[in-house]
């Protein structure tokens, strides 16, 4: 069996570089990108969050996540840029096309990275390096932004390798590499190792992604359970035999998930998640002028464990509000309400062009209000961008930087399957 082959491309700081490039191109001469600045909510009034950060604003210890009148304390200069998600879209398209000339098989991983398979292709490319190299520098060349590119022999690797020195830079991360490039990094910067895992790792006294890989795999089965002890020391040792998954052709379905950042362990969290989730995912169905029969929630606990469970309307909808009621149900009978959560997820499937309304008999009048709200939303997003409005009770979410961090997050895991 030939050795597998795997490149991982990033967007560096793509939200703000996007933004740059627009600029530039549409004759503005000053980059964002050299100055301090950030993609985030509004100045004036100092509400929403920072999203992207240029790295001079890194300077002056800007986070992502941070609340932009804290932001604004740090640096009284920096210059704030609205979000624009139907730039981000164009532009994620447009990247993902470049990639797509080169690699038999291309999987979006999210907005602004994907997986290149390119394993076979030694003939056409026998130098891996020179070819990144050359679909780095036509990326930034054509397109105007730059990205980082990771080489090895998985997907994990391959991630891990991009995440080294940026911007626009090509790395290697290939097995024999291990104990030199991954081993020294904290335990914490191991992809899919959050807070709170890093945090029981450190005053378990493994510092090291190094020592991870090195632990008794008992050990770490005892402290994690099973099926994350075990999937810590593969991903510590490098070992990753998932697939590059290409894109299908035809939707069966729409879906979105989204990993978060910090545990969730309230229903009150939940349902703002959730929430984001259906407006977001019936949003898109919507686009397409189809209808759902079936409403799926997903979630995964921090023991890494998958749960779903399904339900088929008696009408097939679009509505958001109804997609949301139902998902809160799946949701109450799914969590044992004990597991923290890393994962949520909710799927619309069994599709259909008919609208439930033609199929009754007796109007529905708080349905029909609902439909419209949702055309009204659908429509000023489309004018003006998908951040434009949020739905009323994320808005009211007592923490502000975990509300946009979700919506986010949720923009940016948009699936159509």
């Amino acid at each position: 069996m030939s050795s597998r082959l795997i490149f991982h491309i990033d967007v560096n700081s793509a939200f703000l570089s996007w933004e740059a490039a627009k600029r530039l191109q549409n004759g503005e001469t000053t980059d964002l990108r050299l100055v301090p600045s950030a993609i985030g909510g509004d100045r004036e009034s100092r509400r929403g969050i920072i999203l992207a950060k240029s790295i001079p604003a890194k300077k002056y210890g800007i986070q992502t996540g941070e609340p932009i009148a804290s932001a604004l304390r740090k640096c009284p200069d920096l210059y704030i840029a609205p979000s624009d998600f139907r730039l981000y879209e164009r532009s994620s398209k447009t990247f993902i096309a470049v990639c797509k000339k080169y690699a038999p098989v291309v999987e979006q991983f999210s907005i602004d990275e994907c997986f290149l398979d390119m394993s076979g292709t030694a003939r056409l490319y026998p130098d891996p390096l020179a070819i990144a190299h050359r679909i780095k520098d036509e990326i930034r060349n054509t397109l105007g932004f730059t990205v980082n590119v990771g080489i090895g022999s998985n997907k994990l690797l391959a991630k891990m390798a991009s995440d080294f020195e940026k911007p626009d830079k090509v790395h290697t991360l290939f097995s024999e590499e291990i104990p030199t490039k991954l081993w020294p990094l904290p335990v914490g910067e191991l992809f899919t190792v959050g807070r709170a895992t890093a945090t029981r790792l450190e005053s378990a006294r493994i510092m090291t992604v190094g020592e991870l890989a090195n632990t008794d795999p008992d050990r770490l089965r005892a402290m994690f359970g099973i099926k994350q002890g075990e999937h810590l020391f593969r991903y510590a040792n490098g070992i990753d035999h998932s697939p590059v998954l290409g894109e299908a052709e035809d939707a069966k379905g729409y879906s979105n998930s989204t990993t978060l950042k910090e545990d969730l362990c309230s229903f009150e969290e939940a349902h703002r998640v959730l929430l984001a989730l259906a407006d977001s995912v019936t949003s898109r169905m919507r686009n397409d002028h189809r209808h759902a029969l079936c409403v799926a929630v997903t979630i995964r606990g921090n023991d890494f464990r998958d749960r779903s469970h399904q339900k088929h309307l008696s009408v097939p909808t679009d509505v958001t509000s109804e997609v949301y009621e139902v998902a809160k149900k799946l949701f109450s009978e799914l969590w044992d309400r004990r597991t923290p959560l890393r994962l949520l997820g909710i799927s619309l499937s069994a599709l259909t062009e008919e609208d439930g309304t033609q199929l009754s008999l007796f109007p529905d009048e708080k349905k029909e209000r609902e439909r419209q709200l949702d055309k009204l939303i659908d429509s000023i997003r489309g004018r003006f961008g998908s951040s434009t409005i949020v739905r009323g009770s994320i808005m009211q979410y007592g923490n502000v930087g975990k509300k946009h961090k979700a919506q986010a997050d949720v923009e940016n895991e948009d699936k159509k399957e």
